[in-house]
């Protein structure tokens, strides 16, 4: 099991309650015809999950002083956004996974037409939640929130990062192609997470730049732990499917660089991460403990 401090342990399971209990109130219900796709909707975002970019958000907002429940609505809208990109991610035009957090994938519990369309819903509450008053009173502050999660996880964030992905499994990519990949695939919406709290908060440019060069290094590392457990893991550790890259053909940061070279790189972009931090004078110790706690994960 992975070293984690109870301090940290103990906000990461406060998160996990805050954002489940956020998004249980705000995830539709319904007894009309199209409740299938509100049953779909909320089996993909309330199943579990480290919830990692919520607690991201919600603790640089804590760093601003940031009230508890613009942290919390934010933190969902991103969950939103992660959990869609999932669903999305495991069909089979994708990656035709059918097991995520160790439960069958949304299009193998329901179908393939269902999961599709719980994806969009899922992307765009996430909108829909940032747009409201009860996540910020100033309207300036909820278009600078829409306006960065849409390029996070727009063209040339997570979606053009996907593209990249399914090029990968016919294009040889080397080290600087794989690196731009997962930057976009997986580091826009981690950097975008960890920079909310600045957003929220009305921070200055410096604290803002702090946080996204954080988040840019965080994210590599948790990457590369990825691609490191999808070859060295199990399907009950991860509680998915392994092997994937292997299988597709596709080049990682561990078939170019090899394990132990990856897990070492991996392990210089946490302390990097933590480094960047220091304009905090402490007050980031969670996210310290984040980037140590990422290399050391086993799902």
């Amino acid at each position: 099991m992975p070293s984690i401090s109870p301090s940290l342990a103990a906000a990461m399971a406060d998160a996990v309650k805050a954002v489940g209990d956020t998004l249980e109130r705000i995830l539709p219900k319904s007894d009309y015809p199209e409740s299938k796709l509100f049953e779909s909707m909320r089996y993909s975002a309330l199943n579990g999950g480290k919830r990692l970019r919520p607690f991201l958000v919600m603790s640089s907002a804590r760093i601003f002083g940031v009230a508890d429940e613009c942290a919390q609505r934010a933190a969902a809208a991103v969950e939103c956004v992660h959990c869609y990109s999932l669903v999305h991610d495991d069909l089979p035009a994708m990656d035709n996974s059918d097991l995520r957090r160790g439960n069958p994938t949304v299009h193998k519990k329901f179908d393939e037409a269902t999961a599709i369309l719980a994806g969009d819903a899922l992307l765009t509450l996430a909108f829909e939640i940032l747009a409201d008053p009860r996540t910020h009173e100033d309207p300036q502050v909820r278009c600078k929130l829409i306006a960065a999660l849409a390029r996070a996880a727009g063209a040339n964030g997570m979606v053009g990062g996907q593209m990249l992905d399914l090029i990968a499994e016919t294009t040889q990519l080397d080290i600087g192609a794989i690196t731009r990949l997962q930057r976009m695939k997986t580091g826009e919406l981690i950097a975008f997470s960890a920079e909310a709290g600045a957003i929220l908060g009305k921070a200055s440019l410096q604290h803002h730049n702090a946080l996204r060069a954080y988040a840019h290094d965080l994210g590599l590392a948790f990457q590369i732990i990825d691609d490191l457990l999808d070859a060295e893991g199990t399907e009950e550790e991860t509680g998915k499917s392994v092997g994937r890259d292997a299988k597709a053909g596709k080049a990682t940061f561990v078939t170019i660089l090899g394990a132990e070279r990856a897990r070492n790189q991996a392990g210089l972009l946490s302390e990097q991460a933590i480094q960047h931090l220091s304009v905090f004078d402490g007050r980031a110790k969670h996210l310290e403990d984040v980037a140590r706690f990422v290399v050391d994960r086993r799902n």
